[in-house]
Formats: structure tokens, C-alpha cells, sequence
């Protein structure tokens, strides 16, 4: 197991009494970091995206809504297209260096089979649309990460598992139509952004890949575990993926402030071991991990270190932080 992150993805303010903050991911990196996981930093020029970068988030997002989100960034406007998504002095230079992130992380996941890895990143990703900011986010990581394993190295089958506490509607608008990415998601329902619901499985040739398994609020570890065994990871078997990426949120959490969940700690460890399993089985242990949300800063970092012990097999060696 790996971490990749990058300190710019702090640059992004948050203003007073908005969850999503900078101290989201600090607090993570600094439990696992001194934890022992191998935190990896790629190099990303500084203050513009890398031709490989810009590409990978064109092939997801519109192209005139990146510019709309420049010219936004570039103005100083308070917000893109949402209360929920504010801006500030750090946030485009935050938001590619997420998407930049999550690829670096893909490439080293793609280059051998027996890699998982975790992409920690803020701003989170999906709910992204391709031409919208929504939910806090302004690039959708995890389907940029998507489709740059199929377009850059050739993957023929990706899954996407998200088990964030709402809805991942942009990853699915993204993907629905495709046969090649299967998209699967737990999430509290009804609940934003009011999307997921069981029928919602795909359309034309995509059909039948999109998978939604809505639970009701206050399902804790048992009801999980049934929508788990039962539904999730049998459709995954099924897909048999050639790389397994999860969106990774920490919001159905028993205390998270937006959700109404009831999932332990050991909960978020059990996911991982099952995924871990899962991946072992149909795709040669390839998994990536991309930090959604989690809203509980006292309990967040436990809880990311928790699912990667899972989804490692393990604790990790002491060893020190490497740059690549």
C-alpha cells in the first residue's frame, strides 16, 4: 500500500463553518505518516497542470467549464456554481493537484500487478459533473482516474466502488452510458444530491453497469454487510475488473456531522479486507482508493487508517516519507 498526496490540495480555504477543510486531510496524513504508511509525493509544476494532467480531466469535464472555473479562480470569485463550493487564493492550483494526484497514483497501481494504493487528496471528486461544481467538488477524481487507466494504459474493464455516504452522481453521469466502466454505489437515500436510486442502472449500451444499492439512515455495520455480501461485491465478482478504484468516504461514519449512518471502525477495516479479497481474486490485488468525504475531524484519520489496514492485509513498516 501507498499514499499519494500533494500539499497544494491544503491550499484550497475553507470559509467559517464549512466541513470541508484543509484539516481533513492534515490530520490524516499526519496519523499516517507517523503510522508508518509510505507517503509518496509526485512532482507537479507548481502552478500549472502538466499536458498529461490537463488531458485526463478534459476527457472528463468540458473543456469550457474548466475555463469558466479559471476565469472564476482568476477573478476571486467567492464561489462556482454552488454555496457549497467556495473559492479561495489556493483552490484551482488544490483542485489539479488532486485530479494530478489520483493519476500518479493510477500509473503506479497500472505498472504492476499486487499495487493498491490511497490517492489523499481534497477538494473530493464525485459529485463533480462534467460541466458543474457540486458538493464541494470541482474535478472528478476517481473518474479521471477512470479513464485515464483505459485511454493511457490500455485497461479494458475499470469498477468504480463508492461508499461515501451520498451519492456519487457525477462519477455515474460520467460513466452510464459506457459498458466498459461499471459503477457501484452504497449511500444513504433518500439524501443529496437525490440521485441513486435502485432503478437508476445504466443507460443504453451502459446498462446493466451501474449497480445503486440505497440504504436507509441509520444502517450501521449489519445492514452494510448485507448490502456488501449480498449485492456489491457479487456484481463486482461478476465484472471481474482489471483495476478496482473506490471512492473512498468516510461520511457513513456513526458521528460524522452530515450524515446520519451508523458504521463503526471496524466497519471501515472489514471493507477494506473484503475488497482487499475481492481485488486478490478477479484483479491481481489492483486497487486504488480516492479520499471522498468524512466530516468528522476527531475521528477521520482512525477511520482512513482503519480501511487501509483492511485493504492492506496489515499494518505497515516504519519507514521513511519518499518523494517520486
Amino acid at each position: 500500500m501507498r499514499i499519494f498526496t500533494d500539499p497544494r490540495c491544503l491550499e484550497h480555504a475553507a470559509p467559517r463553518g464549512y466541513p470541508e477543510l484543509p484539516a481533513r486531510l492534515s490530520s490524516i496524513l499526519d496519523l499516517l505518516r507517523g503510522s508508518g504508511w509510505e507517503v509518496a509525493v509526485p512532482e507537479v509544476s507548481n502552478d500549472t497542470a502538466p499536458d498529461t494532467v490537463r488531458d485526463a480531466v478534459l476527457a472528463v469535464h468540458d473543456e469550457g467549464y474548466v475555463a469558466r472555473f479559471h476565469r472564476a479562480a482568476g477573478r476571486g470569485d467567492s464561489l462556482l456554481d454552488s454555496a457549497d463550493n467556495p473559492l479561495s487564493p489556493g483552490t484551482w492550483a488544490a483542485a489539479w493537484a488532486a485530479a494530478g494526484t489520483a493519476l500518479a497514483a493510477a500509473d503506479w497501481v497500472a505498472g504492476a500487478g499486487g499495487r493498491s494504493a490511497f490517492a489523499a487528496v481534497r477538494p473530493p471528486g464525485h459529485h463533480a459533473e462534467r460541466a458543474k461544481a457540486m458538493g464541494f467538488c470541482f474535478f472528478n477524481n476517481v473518474a479521471v482516474a477512470a479513464e485515464h487507466l483505459r485511454r493511457r494504459h490500455g485497461v479494458d474493464r475499470v469498477a468504480i466502488f463508492d461508499f461515501d455516504v451520498h451519492h456519487g452522481n457525477g462519477t455515474q453521469h460520467t460513466f452510464e452510458d459506457r459498458p466498459d466502466v461499471f459503477y457501484a454505489s452504497t449511500h444513504q437515500y433518500p439524501f443529496y444530491p437525490g440521485t441513486g436510486a435502485a432503478d437508476e442502472t445504466g443507460v443504453g449500451p451502459g446498462e446493466g453497469a451501474t449497480l445503486n444499492v440505497p440504504l436507509p439512515a441509520g444502517t450501521g455495520d449489519e445492514g452494510y454487510a448485507e448490502a456488501f455480501e449480498g449485492r456489491i461485491l457479487p456484481a463486482l465478482r461478476r465484472f471481474a475488473p482489471d483495476v478496482l478504484l473506490l471512492s473512498a468516504g468516510f461520511d457513513a461514519w456513526q458521528s460524522d456531522p452530515l450524515g446520519a449512518m451508523r458504521v463503526t471502525e471496524e466497519g471501515f477495516r472489514r471493507w477494506g479486507h473484503q475488497l482487499r479479497e475481492l481485488a486478490a481474486e478477479v484483479c491481481e490485488g489492483r486497487v486504488l482508493a480516492v479520499l471522498e468525504g468524512g466530516y468528522d475531524l476527531a475521528s477521520l484519520p482512525a477511520l482512513v487508517d482503519a480501511h487501509l489496514e483492511g485493504l492492506a492485509g496489515g499494518r505497515p513498516e516504519p519507514r521513511p516519507a519518499s518523494r517520486i
